[in-house]
C-alpha cells in the first residue's frame, strides 16, 4: 500500500473552526495512507496542539497584509515545500490559501486542495480591495485539483463569481465532535465562573430562573459582536432575568468591554474571553444568538442546535444551510439589529415558542457534521485525485 505525503497549510493557529479542524485532520487521517505535515505562521492563541503534529513555523507567514514579508513567505513556504516533497498540499484560511496554493505550484506539488472557510473577501470592503481578493482566488482556482466548501452558500456563491471549476468543488462539513454535546454541567457553577452576579448563582434555583443568552465567537469585525451587544442592552430594560454571555477573545475584546460598561449592561451581558468550555457554556443557556456579518458555516451554530439550543442569527452565509425560520430558530437579514432584537425578544418572552423551536433544533440532522466524517471525507478525496478520479 502506498504511503502519501500531505502537508497541510493555514496561515496562524489562533483559536477558531478552521485552524481546530486543521490540526484534527492532520492528527486524525489514517497513519497507514499518510504521512502529513503542518505549516503556519509565528504565535497564534491555539492551545493544546497534538504531541504527534510538528508545526512547521514559517515565520515570514503572518496575518496581516504586508506585501514585503508576503512575498518572503511565499518564497519561504515554496523551499520548505521543496524540502518535504509532498503529494499534496491542502491549504486554509485566505492568506495561507493564496500564498500556499502558489508556492505549492512553484515547488512542482503535484495535487493542491483548498478549502474556504468562508471568503477573504465581503461585501463590506474596499471594492478594489474584494475585486483584488476575487482576481486572486479565480487564479488559484486554475491550479487547484480541488476546492472543498464549508456551505452550499459558499460553493454557490463562489459559482456566481466564476472561481474555479464546478467539476472541482467539494462539499464537506466543518466537523464537532458530535459526542460531547449536549454537555453535562452544573449551571450554577458555570455561571459563577463566567462571572455573574450574585443574583443569577447565589443558588440553584435563582440560577435555573435566569434565561441564558449565549455567543461563542472572536471580537473581530466578521463576529460583529457589538449588534449583540446593542440588541441586548435594549432587551434587558425589561427583563432582569436576562443573562447575555460572549464567549471568545481576540484583539478587540476590551473595546467590547468597554461598550458594555457604557451602556450600563455589565452586569447582565459577560465577556470572559476565551474559554475551553464552550459545550458547557451551552449546555446551561437558553438560546444561542449570532451577528456575525460573513461565516463558512460557524461551528458554534451546530454546537447549539448539538445542545439543543433555539438560535436567532444574522442571515450570514451558511448560517441557512442549517438554521430553518419558525423550526429551530429565526433569522435576519444582516446589520437589521432592530428585527434581530425583535426576533430575539419573541423567542425569550414565549416559553412555549422556545421549547418548540429547542426541540426543532435536537432534532436538526447534524450527521454530516461529525468531525470523524470529516476527516474520512477529506481522506476519500485525496485517494480519489491521487487515483485520477474526478473530485
Amino acid at each position: 500500500m502506498k504511503k502519501y505525503k500531505i502537508a497541510h497549510i493555514v496561515t496562524r493557529l489562533d483559536f477558531g473552526g478552521a485552524q481546530f479542524n486543521t490540526l484534527y485532520t492532520a492528527s486524525h487521517l489514517d497513519p497507514a495512507r499518510f504521512d502529513v505535515s503542518l505549516l503556519a505562521g509565528p504565535g497564534g492563541t491555539m492551545e493544546n496542539i497534538p504531541e504527534d503534529i510538528a508545526v512547521n513555523v514559517i515565520p515570514e507567514l503572518r496575518r496581516s497584509i504586508n506585501p514585503f514579508y508576503d512575498l518572503k513567505a511565499l518564497f519561504a513556504l515554496a523551499l520548505r515545500l521543496k524540502d518535504i516533497k509532498p503529494d499534496l498540499v491542502h491549504t486554509h484560511s485566505s492568506k495561507a490559501g493564496i500564498l500556499g496554493r502558489i508556492a505549492a505550484r512553484m515547488a512542482g506539488v503535484p495535487f493542491i486542495v483548498h478549502t474556504f472557510h468562508g471568503f477573504g473577501f465581503h461585501p463590506y470592503q474596499n471594492p478594489a480591495v474584494r475585486n483584488l481578493y476575487v482576481m486572486l482566488e479565480k487564479y488559484c482556482a486554475t491550479f487547484s485539483s480541488a476546492l472543498v466548501f464549508v456551505s452550499k452558500s459558499n460553493m454557490e456563491y463562489a459559482r456566481s463569481l466564476g472561481i474555479g471549476s464546478s467539476d472541482r468543488y467539494n462539499l464537506i462539513r466543518s466537523g464537532i465532535k458530535l459526542f460531547r454535546y449536549p454537555a453535562n454541567a452544573d449551571r450554577r457553577k458555570i455561571l459563577e465562573s463566567l462571572g455573574a452576579d450574585s443574583r443569577f448563582t447565589v443558588n440553584a434555583e435563582a440560577a435555573s430562573k435566569a434565561i441564558v443568552v449565549s455567543s461563542i465567537g472572536n471580537s473581530k469585525p466578521q463576529k460583529n459582536p457589538a449588534d449583540f451587544i446593542h440588541a441586548a442592552a435594549e432587551l434587558v430594560k425589561k427583563r432582569p432575568d436576562l443573562l447575555f454571555v460572549f464567549a471568545g477573545g481576540g484583539n478587540e475584546l476590551e473595546r467590547f468591554r468597554k461598550m458594555v460598561r457604557d451602556l450600563g449592561i455589565e452586569k447582565q451581558f459577560l465577556l470572559p474571553g476565551w474559554r475551553s468550555d464552550s459545550a458547557e457554556i451551552l449546555s446551561v443557556s437558553d438560546i444561542y444568538a449570532m451577528t456575525s456579518l460573513w461565516e463558512g458555516l460557524p461551528r458554534s451554530l451546530v454546537e447549539a442546535f448539538a445542545s439543543g439550543l433555539p438560535a436567532v442569527c444574522y442571515r450570514a452565509d451558511g448560517v441557512t444551510d442549517i438554521l430553518a425560520d419558525g423550526v429551530n430558530g429565526f433569522s435576519t437579514e444582516k446589520k437589521d439589529i432592530a428585527g434581530f432584537t425583535e426576533k430575539l425578544g419573541k423567542v425569550i418572552d414565549d416559553p412555549a415558542l422556545r421549547r418548540k423551536l429547542a426541540s426543532g433544533a435536537a432534532e436538526t440532522d447534524l450527521a454530516e457534521f461529525d468531525i470523524d466524517f470529516m476527516v474520512r471525507r477529506q481522506e476519500e478525496l485525496y485517494l480519489r485525485l491521487f487515483e485520477g478520479v474526478p473530485s
